[in-house]
């Protein structure tokens, strides 16, 4: 194990010492008492899972404060033009990731005080951090590497960051993606984000890891393919890289005109049946064949496109859709991907139009289902956020062919979805998540715990008043979510 630090430390040069002073040493030595097997990733990327369709276990009866951790505050920069910024706590995406660790249980979060930290689920106790050069705002992706690797490796957590304070988009290296020990917060490799045609070397979205090769769509707008091991990176430009297998652009240069280059790639691929399906600003839906390597399908939206797209059971897509670069309405489309793009709209759902800081309206977060949690007995239903200051509810595998409604961008009329809910709990980019018979709303107007029964009737259980813009996690009765006043909350039943 000593030999193994002392190579890292030789690798990766003058930035060791910066990056080992952040983790106590103590830390190594307890990790020889933690057998092989008796640590269990729960929650491993946003959403959960391959299908970004998991959000926990079990949700909360309420929603009192059972602790709550300072997350801290930083400086990013917006533009040369506009200026820096102070921004408080975490946001979107923000959602935790959770590990067990023999019996305790441990969460991983970005925060805007440029720091990536492991925190104690039960008590809130910071068990360390590790500094990026920027505020982390997207949610990072666990990699349970091979038993042949040393234990303190064994979990490898891929997580990105904004550009880094000082640096602008035709700074010559920017590192914005990283590798870093889930037992010891000490950093293993940093790839170097490419200047392309987008307007933005930041990365918020999440990998999707199979096997030993990961998958991210990063804010340059390539479709990167690497493998994620340490061991396997590479001296490059003074840094330890990950080896790339292929980059794949996710834009036209039309895209890049027609949205000024805003061709940002914010969200997190999906994987159906031997597809990686990846949602992009450059208005595009793409369909990566694992078998062929290289794109297969393409549906055009024309929109940006800032959530990620939701594998549903019956192997279709749902796609949130954001106001901005078209005439119609923002909202969410059901797309089955086994089709042409031409034939693949199953239903399409508008949402309000109402300008709010920068958007326009439509959705900024994720949809959620209840799939994963479905015995059967209620019927397969999404939820979504939006803008307009709703939380929708839908039946998503019933469209309604007498109800009909225009496409983004007025070019077609699909059939929507059969409406089961809606309440005003106010604009929200935070995307809910639906656990059991229980969904869990977080926005700008606060957390709010809903409960449904079999004939879907709806009711409000509980209202917590701070300001959210990332995604909630649950387990064994407890929310975890992080929000713009600093703060870290762990929320839940208190007897």
């Amino acid at each position: 194990m000593l030999r193994y630090m002392l190579c890292i430390l030789l690798l990766t040069g003058q930035q060791s010492s910066e990056v080992f002073s952040q983790a106590d040493s103590s830390l190594i030595l307890s990790i020889s008492n933690t057998s092989n097997k008796d640590y269990e990733v729960l929650i491993s990327t946003f959403l959960g899972n391959e299908k970004r369709n998991y959000y926990g276990n079990r949700a909360p009866e309420a929603l009192d404060e059972i602790w709550k951790h300072y997350l801290g505050k930083g400086i990013t920069v917006i533009s040369r033009n506009l200026g820096s910024r102070e921004w408080e706590g975490a946001g979107w995406t923000g959602q935790p990731l959770l590990v067990r660790e023999d019996t305790n249980l441990y969460l991983i979060q970005g925060a805007y005080d440029h720091h990536l930290k492991k925190i104690d689920a039960k008590t809130g106790k910071l068990i360390w951090q590790y500094k990026f050069d920027d505020v982390v705002k997207g949610t990072g992706s666990i990699w349970e590497a091979p038993d042949s690797f040393p234990l303190e490796n064994r979990l490898i957590i891929l997580q990105g960051s904004r550009l880094g304070v000082g640096n602008y988009l035709d700074t010559k290296h920017i590192p914005s993606f990283r590798a870093i020990s889930y037992f010891t917060g000490r950093e293993l490799w940093r790839l170097d984000v490419k200047w392309t045609s987008s307007y933005s070397r930041d990365a918020d979205g999440s990998a999707l890891i199979l096997n030993d090769t990961a998958y991210a769509g990063l804010e340059n707008s390539l479709f990167t393919v690497l493998d994620p091991s340490p061991y396997k990176a590479k001296i490059k430009d003074g840094m330890l890289q990950p080896e790339i297998f292929q980059e794949v652009e996710l834009y036209t240069q039309v895209d890049v005109i027609a949205h000024k280059k805003n061709v940002v790639t914010e969200s997190s691929p999906c994987l159906l049946n031997g597809i990686i399906y990846t949602a992009s600003g450059s208005g595009h839906v793409h369909g990566y064949s694992l078998k062929e390597k290289r794109f297969v399908w393409d549906f055009y939206i024309g929109s940006d496109i800032d959530g990620s797209a939701i594998v549903t059971k019956d192997s279709c897509l749902l796609v949130s859709v954001e106001k901005q670069y078209i005439e119609g309405h923002g909202g969410l489309f059901k797309l089955d991907p086994s089709k042409k793009p031409e034939d693949a709209v199953i239903w399409y759902f508008p949402t309000g139009d109402r300008e709010l800081s920068s958007w326009e309206g439509g959705i900024i977060g994720s949809s959620s289902v209840n799939d994963f949690y479905n015995d059967g007995t209620v019927p397969a239903i999404a939820a979504f956020s939006a803008i307009d200051g709703y939380l929708y509810v839908v039946e998503h595998d019933k469209p309604d062919s007498t109800k009909m409604a225009k496409g983004p961008r007025n070019e077609a009329s699909y059939p929507q979805p059969k409406l089961l809910f809606s309440y005003k709990t106010g604009a929200s980019i935070s995307s809910p998540i639906i656990i059991g018979n229980k969904i869990i709303s977080a926005g700008y107007g606060g957390i709010y715990l809903f409960e449904f029964d079999e004939d879907m009737n709806f009711r409000k259980m509980d209202h917590f008043p701070v300001t959210c813009e990332s995604t909630p996690i649950v387990h064994d009765g407890r929310l975890y979510i992080a929000s713009r006043n600093g703060y870290f909350y762990c929320l839940g039943k208190i007897d």
